[in-house]
């Protein structure tokens, strides 16, 4: 198992906690727009360190954007095992051919 499909199982796990006692818990029960939303800021934080050319900071906030982003994805019953798999599909073919052959 990779690291991100242990941090998915993790939160999954943390989604049934106590949101008193869990920040993912805390996070997840105040619902997907919430999620998303701070998906978005941990987002842009990331884009300002790389725009800075902060290396530490870029790899901190990246950490923050992929586990955030985890989170959004449990918020909406998406498993990253399904976003794995529509990677692998992609895999090898050009982002053109890709973007073409997308359902409109």
């Amino acid at each position: 198992m990779s690291i991100l499909e242990d941090l998915a199982a993790t939160i999954a796990e943390r989604a049934k906690a106590d949101p008193e006692s869990s920040w993912t818990a805390k996070l997840l029960a105040k619902g997907p727009e919430k999620c998303a939303e701070k998906f978005g800021e941990e987002a842009i934080e990331a884009v300002i360190e790389a725009v800075k050319n902060d290396r530490e900071k870029l790899t901190y906030e990246a950490a923050d954007v992929l586990y955030h982003l985890l989170v959004m994805l449990e918020s909406r019953d998406v498993a990253l095992a399904d976003v794995l798999g529509e990677l692998a599909r992609r895999q090898g073919m050009s982002g053109v051919a890709e973007k073409a052959s997308r359902k409109s």
